[in-house]
């Protein structure tokens, strides 16, 4: 299957050529940063609330968090000036692995160095200085995006008005890090792999796709499947959960990139808020700004248990928990309980 990340009519593009020095060494030496808006942003500039997506996402959160957009809702353009950027090494048209090295005049492919959750904070504070913004009135994510929100809260605490992470840790646990390892040996075990210097119009497929079946697995939970498809078989033999697996795995092949879902899962098993700072503790001790955390109980990858132990560490934080069969992925189901809550919390700040 060709490989086609559809990038959003709307979507528009910051660009640098200030060099970005990473984290884990080396630099680019410029960036491209693919990200939309919505609404206005207002004189003062304090309007604006900063959202993070996902492993898989893009800039286009109507897209996949469309529930939360419109008047009253936690996105409401008529008050809200929303931003929501593709994070650094994604493919939906910011800087990463199918990007041009300029060092060879090729895709960056596995040469794309090493990134962190800090390295795409980074970023987007560029983008967000780009529009004059001073401080975020919030900033909101999920997942990976859950990362990239508290590590604002980490590095820029006088940018970050507020904070709402959803179904995330403070560091990634060994579960977490097996289970990123054991996609990416999916991948490699492609032969169409080739150490990643794949055509890029030619994904590893099977490995992308039996990477994307084993995540799947995590983003939603057993009583999920088991109310969802139980045992039935449909007409051409496949079990409905068989054949729901399958269609998503290429469903991701058709979107999505491998050099990428390895770069990305990589940072993603980075992060820990307390590496290289004081102390894991004390790093979360230091967050004086409202924070309000996002627990789904029945999130086997991030169990509620590492965001109960967010909000004891972060002083005054408050935990919600949103008690749905769905597993990880219920922040993009549940988007009228999400989207109240957020309404809820914006009151507040």
């Amino acid at each position: 299957m060709d490989h086609i990340p559809v990038i959003s009519e709307e979507t528009r593009y910051f660009e640098s050529n200030e060099p970005l020095r990473l984290e884990l060494g080396g630099e680019l030496p410029g960036l491209r940063v693919a990200y939309r808006t919505w609404g206005t942003l207002n004189a003062e500039k304090s309007n604006a609330i900063l959202v993070c997506h996902a492993l898989t996402g893009n800039a286009d959160a109507e897209s996949w968090w469309g529930g939360l957009f419109g008047e009253g809702r936690a996105f409401d353009e008529t008050r809200d000036f929303i931003i929501c950027s593709n994070v650094l090494g994604s493919c939906y048209g910011t800087t990463g692995p199918l990007s041009t090295n300029p060092a060879t005049g090729k895709h960056y492919g596995p040469d794309f160095p090493r990134i962190t959750i800090r390295d795409m904070v980074e970023v987007e504070r560029r983008l967000v200085r780009s529009f004059g913004i001073e401080r975020l009135s919030l900033v909101v994510g999920a997942s990976l995006g859950g990362m990239q929100v508290l590590e604002w809260g980490c590095m820029y605490p006088e940018m970050a008005g507020a904070l709402m992470p959803m179904g995330i840790s403070g560091r990634h646990s060994a579960w977490c890090i097996a289970q990123s390892e054991a996609q990416r040996m999916a991948i490699a075990a492609d032969a169409d792999w080739n150490d990643g210097w794949y055509d890029p119009e030619l994904q590893p497929a099977k490995g992308l796709a039996a990477a994307r079946l084993m995540a799947m697995c995590t983003y939603r939970c057993f009583e999920n499947f088991q109310l969802r498809f139980g045992r039935k078989v449909q007409e051409d033999g496949l079990f409905t959960a068989e054949s729901y697996q399958r269609y998503q795995g290429m469903k991701l092949v058709g979107r999505f990139d491998a050099n990428t879902y390895v770069t990305l899962t990589r940072a993603m098993d980075m992060h820990d808020v307390g590496r290289g700072r004081s102390s894991y503790e004390s790093v979360l001790g230091s967050l004086g700004m409202p924070v309000e955390i996002l627990s789904i109980d029945s999130d086997i990858l991030y169990p509620k248990e590492e965001q109960e132990e967010l909000a004891r560490l972060i002083p005054g934080s408050r935990i919600l928990f949103l008690d749905e069969p769905y597993g990880h992925d219920a922040f993009l189901i549940d988007v009228e309980t999400v989207s109240r809550m957020i309404c809820e919390f914006k009151e507040k700040i």
